[in-house]
């Protein structure tokens, strides 16, 4: 098997054609305001006149190849506290009526008109902030990692102060954007930035970018931007700080026995910190997590836990660094751990108060970033809950042009808190080592990772590890990839994501996409994903395969028909009828066919 893997990715390798890069562009030029700018959709200011606009968008989708039908200027300047960004959306026709499904905070959707801005503030073209206004003046804000090569790649429950107005017109709408520059994060005396800008309109169905994107990579993607240059360097950042206080008080009453609990008040506050241009202090003690976002309510029918994003804000600035070591299956580090343990009278997971915490991360320089935490919860006796303390590091390196390499150490601690001490409870511990690889290639044709993770636990020696390596081939039309994971029986990242250990899993991936000259279909094709899971003592578990064929309409509408085979293996009886369990264990297989409407 591990043969045919390297013969797989060898030959996988060699198929690779250089990508044409687009013809270099001189990027967009920013002025200095002399004044303040006033954010109020109105472009009177003295700044705005001193500027050319830059134009020229060009379809994304449906093709890749048009000039916008709905055309775009924009223009950019800065003063020693902002970021300015103005932009007129025009029209072909008169309008004033504009597609946004919500007028809440964050919106995000083909199907919203809207404009957003991709920043790059170190011009590594793999991290960056997003963001975005609609025409009602909704705003949406997002870091982004990984490059945005994917959807899942840019956060938007990171939130921040900008200000942004916008005003709609007979044939147009205006926006007017101003982005403390205390928000981001960028070298001292920065000269240039990379930007791109991308519009989604409803009306003529077609997303349109100041850089061309090929129509196989998502409009957030990084590497697709150009240059944003400063007409003086950017003040130094200033040593950012904000401190939140809370102070709150809860009481409760037993109606039946007539007892009601006494006043308690609780106190605490969150503060952030900025070191340096590049990193960020995160501070928090017996923090408040009443007003963070609740998650959406699902039912749960798989065999699985839910994997629920992390909301709460400490953890949000450079959360790529922590949380991207290993895969969606395989997490070592899911900070929603921490603040939540097992009731031992119930066996059910509650929250668990957290003392204090620290947090430090951000960019070393052009190539190194660090982040560093340390999380402390309280004892609770009467639920059986022993405190915890949790130490996370990550270093990671920048290699080659757009790949990465890093390394991570997890350590949780099991501690009694007595009289003010804290006390080690021995043989209580959790550790966790790993060191990834993210492949990037220039031309964003190959994407790839290989990690391996150990955990060290007091009685598990063998089988702790985790091993995985996956590689992705993208075209215009074809993409292929290939995933290999194997986990150790005894791996048990309790502070991580891993649902499932004890198994090897191969999963191919292949589809090619025809884009058709056609008034209504924009792109068709058929699609291939197959997983095999196995272990050594049981042979193959698990097994799903996949065809499909997608069509998608200029409209955004999809149709999809696919045909699945899966293969679960029952670990335990079922209580079924006779009947029944006779027919199962005859059909091991199940097949099915779904035609999915979008």
């Amino acid at each position: 098997m591990q043969k045919f893997i390297l013969t797989f990715l060898l030959s996988f390798y060699s198929i690779i054609i250089v990508f044409s890069q687009e013809t270099e562009h001189p990027g967009i030029f920013a002025n200095k305001a002399e004044k303040p700018v006033l954010i109020d959709g109105i472009l009177n200011e003295e700044v705005w006149k001193d500027i050319g606009w830059e134009s020229n968008f060009i379809q994304t989708f449906p093709t890749d190849t048009a000039m916008a039908i709905a055309k775009t200027k924009v223009k950019v300047s800065f003063d020693d506290k902002f970021i300015y960004i103005a932009a007129i959306l025009l029209n072909p026709e008169d309008r004033k009526k504009y597609v946004s499904t919500s007028l809440r905070r964050d919106y995000r959707g083909n199907q919203n008109d809207g404009i957003s801005i991709v920043i790059d503030t170190f011009n590594d073209k793999t991290n960056g902030y997003i963001f975005g206004v609609n025409p009602y003046g909704v705003q949406r804000e997002a870091m982004v990692g990984n490059g945005g090569l994917l959807t899942t790649d840019f956060n938007l429950a990171w939130d921040n102060k900008w200000y942004s107005e916008a005003t709609i017109h007979e044939d147009h709408w205006i926006v007017e954007i101003g982005i403390p520059l205390s928000t981001l994060r960028y070298k001292d005396g920065a000269e240039n930035w990379n930007i791109n800008f991308y519009r989604i309109d409803s009306k003529y169905s077609e997303k349109t970018t100041w850089t061309p994107i090929p129509k196989n990579f998502n409009v957030t993607h990084t590497a697709f931007s150009r240059n944003l240059h400063f007409s003086e360097p950017l003040p130094k950042a200033g040593g950012n700080f904000s401190l939140i206080p809370y102070a709150a008080v809860a009481t409760s009453k037993n109606n039946i026995n007539g007892i009601e609990e006494p006043l308690k008040p609780s106190f605490g506050g969150d503060a952030k910190i900025g070191i340096g241009p590049a990193m960020n202090l995160d501070l928090t003690v017996n923090p408040d997590f009443s007003q963070v976002e609740v998650d959406e309510q699902v039912t749960n029918l798989d065999r699985f836990e839910i994997f629920f994003p992390e909301r709460r804000q400490f953890f949000l600035e450079n959360v790529d660094l922590f949380a991207d070591f290993g895969t969606d299956r395989i997490r070592p580090f899911f900070s929603r751990r921490i603040g939540v343990d097992r009731d031992e009278n119930t066996g059910q997971n509650v929250q668990n108060q957290i003392l204090y915490g620290a947090r430090l991360s951000g960019k070393l320089n052009e190539d190194w970033r660090i982040g560093a935490m340390n999380m402390q919860t309280a004892n609770d006796p009467l639920r059986g809950i022993s405190g915890k303390n949790f130490t996370v590091a990550a270093l990671q390196r920048k290699v080659f042009n757009r790949s990465n390499v890093g390394v991570m150490v997890i350590n949780r601690e099991t501690m009694d808190m007595e009289q003010g001490g804290l006390n080690l409870v021995n043989g209580k511990h959790n550790r966790l080592v790993g060191f990834d690889y993210n492949l990037f290639s220039k031309d964003n044709r190959w994407t790839g990772k290989f990690f391996y993770h150990k955990t060290f636990e007091e009685g598990k020696q063998s089988n702790t590890g985790t091993g995985h390596a996956q590689l992705t081939f993208t075209d215009v039309n074809l993409m292929a990839g290939l995933s290999y994971s194997n986990v150790g029986e005894n791996y048990n990242p309790l502070v991580g994501y891993t649902p499932r250990v004890g198994y090897q899993r191969i999963a191919p991936i292949m589809s090619y996409t025809f884009f058709p000259d056609s008034k209504h279909i924009n792109r068709h094709g058929p699609g291939f994903e197959s997983e095999t899971l196995w272990t050594p003592t049981l042979g193959i578990t698990d097994e799903l395969h996949t065809l499909n064929y997608l069509i998608r309409l200029h409209s955004y509408a999809e149709v999809t028909l696919s045909a699945n085979n899966q293969y679960t293996y029952l670990f335990s009886l079922l209580t079924l009828p006779d009947l029944v369990e006779n027919l199962w264990l005859k059909v091991p297989l199940i097949g099915t066919i779904i035609l999915e409407l979008k």
